[in-house]
C-alpha cells in the first residue's frame, strides 16, 4: 500500500470512529432525556419508598432522600438535595416528627405527610410523644398504599389501570404478611423483648407483648446506669434469651447488658431505613418484616 493509501485509510478510520462516538453520545443524550421526562418523586423512609417502588415501578424517578445506611432521626439533607426535593413533582414524607427539616422546605408541587393518613399511637410513658414508626403496623402500610396509589394516579392518570393492579398485588402481600404475624405470634411462652431503642410499640401493641428499652425514641439517647440495672433485672425476671439493637445505633451499651446477663445479641429492624448491603440485595419491606418475625418468634418462644 502506498503512503497516500495508508494516510487515506487512517483518516477514514478516524472519521468512522468519530461518527460512532457521536452516535453513542447522541444515544446517551436521548436516553437521558427520556429518563428526565419521568416525574420526580421524592420519599423519605424505606417503608414508604417500598410502596412507591411496587406501585409506580419504572413510571417515575424515585429520589431516596435518606441515603441507605443512614439513621433517619438525625438526618439533614444538603442544600443541593433540598433543591431537588423541593422541585419534585411529588414528595412523600413520613411525618410524626421524624423529619424536622421538612418544615423549612418550600415545595413547588404536591406534598404528602403520610402521618396524617395513618393511625398513630402515643407512648404510654409520654402521652404527648407520638411513636413515628407507624409502618411497623401492617394496617398502616395498607392505608399508606392506598394514599400513594391515589396520588400516583393523579400524577399520571394514563397509568391508572396499572397502578390499581399493582395496588391489589401489594395489598394482597400485606394481607398475607399480617396473617403470618398473627399465626406466628399467637401463642408464645414469653411476653417481653429487650431493645436498645423504643421503636417497636406498634408491633408490641398489636401482638400483645411488652417492650423494655435502653433508650427512648431516639437511638442516640444515652442510657443511664439506673436504666441498665433495671433492664438486667427485667431480663432475669422474664428469662429473656435475646436482646436486640439496630444497624444504625451503637451496640456498646446493649452488649454490656447482654454480657452481664449472658444473653444473645441480635438485630431487629425498625425499617426507617436499610443498610447499603440490604439495598444492593433488593430486600423489600416484606423481606425485612419476615426477618423480624422470625427473630421475634424465637425470642418470645412462640409455637
Amino acid at each position: 500500500m502506498t503512503g497516500i493509501g495508508k494516510a487515506t485509510l487512517i483518516v477514514s478510520s478516524f472519521v468512522i470512529a468519530g461518527f460512532v462516538m457521536f452516535a453513542m453520545d447522541s444515544y446517551k443524550t436521548q436516553t437521558a432525556e427520556v429518563k428526565s421526562t419521568k416525574p420526580l418523586v421524592s420519599v423519605t423512609t424505606f417503608a414508604l419508598s417500598d410502596i412507591i417502588n411496587h406501585i409506580a415501578q419504572e413510571s417515575v424517578q424515585i429520589v431516596h432522600i435518606l441515603p441507605f445506611g443512614v439513621e433517619p432521626h438525625d438526618f439533614e439533607p444538603t442544600p443541593k438535595l433540598m433543591g431537588k426535593i423541593e422541585k419534585s413533582t411529588l414528595v412523600v414524607y413520613s411525618g410524626a416528627g421524624l423529619e424536622p427539616w421538612i418544615h423549612t422546605a418550600s415545595f413547588k408541587n404536591s406534598v404528602v405527610n403520610m402521618s396524617e393518613y395513618v393511625t398513630l399511637r402515643k407512648l404510654e410513658s409520654s402521652k404527648n410523644i407520638v411513636d413515628p414508626h407507624y409502618w411497623l403496623d401492617i394496617a398502616n402500610m395498607k392505608k399508606a398504599t392506598k394514599v400513594i396509589t391515589q396520588k400516583l394516579m393523579e400524577l399520571l392518570p394514563q397509568n391508572e389501570a396499572t397502578y390499581k393492579k399493582n395496588q391489589v398485588i401489594y395489598l394482597s402481600m400485606l394481607d398475607n404478611l399480617e396473617k403470618k404475624y398473627t399465626n406466628a405470634l399467637g401463642s408464645c411462652e414469653k411476653d417481653t423483648i429487650i431493645v436498645n431503642h423504643n421503636a417497636f410499640s406498634y408491633l408490641a401493641k398489636k401482638y400483645n407483648f411488652n417492650i423494655e428499652s435502653l433508650s427512648g425514641l431516639s437511638p442516640d439517647s444515652q442510657p443511664n446506669a439506673k436504666n441498665i440495672i433495671r433492664l438486667i433485672e427485667v431480663i432475669k425476671k422474664h428469662h429473656v434469651s435475646t436482646v436486640f439493637f439496630e444497624d444504625f445505633a451503637s451496640d456498646k451499651a446493649i452488649k454490656g447488658v447482654a454480657n452481664a446477663t449472658k444473653t444473645h445479641v441480635d438485630v431487629l429492624k425498625p425499617l426507617g431505613n436499610i443498610t447499603a448491603k440490604e439495598a444492593k440485595e433488593h430486600l423489600s419491606y416484606e423481606n425485612m418484616m419476615q426477618i423480624n418475625l422470625k427473630k421475634l418468634s424465637k425470642a418470645l418462644a412462640c409455637h
